[in-house]
């Protein structure tokens, strides 16, 4: 069974976000768009490139009202000492989630049992708490950050305007489609 409009289920955990340690749960997330990021590990190779990304683009999610949450196993003062030695990591102004009990990442169905890691797992959550988007890969493949926040605005524009879809490589102020019995074998 897939996740997609699936709500989140009940959660504690504590990220590192501004300089200090803070709980973060389900109701944290309720009346707004999230985006969680599963990754790894802290102090690895691709991580890092993926967090920088999504900290060069964050403004930009900010903009459309959107929370972005960094998660992996590692625990929240491993994601301090990362923030406070890495230069793209000190970039990162959104919570970084320590999840050392790998709660959220059987949650999010991408835990790698045998290791204790995390999946590179993507998921855009409505302000009602259900997933919207959800994307897993290898963890070899790094994501992007641009893809990221052109999705979430199809989300968004999705569940503004109820009857509408948004195509391929739909971009923001692009035509959307209405299904309907006369597009049938039209497009």
């Amino acid at each position: 069974m897939s996740l997609i409009n699936t709500t989140i289920k009940p959660f504690k955990a504590t990220a590192y976000h501004d300089g200090k340690f803070v709980d973060i749960t389900e109701a944290t997330l309720k009346g707004k768009w999230s985006v969680f990021v599963f990754y790894p590990a802290d102090f690895t190779f691709v991580c890092p490139t993926e967090l920088e990304d999504l900290a060069d683009n964050y403004a930009e999610f900010k903009k459309l009202g959107v929370e972005i949450y960094g998660v992996s196993t590692d625990t929240h003062f491993a994601h301090k000492a990362w923030h406070d030695t890495s230069e793209a990591i000190k970039k990162v102004q959104y919570p970084l989630v320590g999840d050392p009990t790998a709660t959220l990442a059987r949650n999010f169905e991408v835990l790698i049992e045998e290791e204790g890691l995390a999946l590179r797992g993507t998921f855009v959550i409505n302000p009602e708490g259900q997933i919207k988007v959800l994307e897993i890969h290898d963890n070899g493949i790094g994501r992007d950050a641009s893809e990221l926040l052109r999705k979430v605005k199809a989300a968004q524009y999705v569940a503004s305007h109820p009857g509408e879809v948004c195509p391929a490589k739909w971009e923001e102020g692009a035509a959307t489609l209405k299904p309907s019995l006369d597009l049938v074998g039209k497009i």
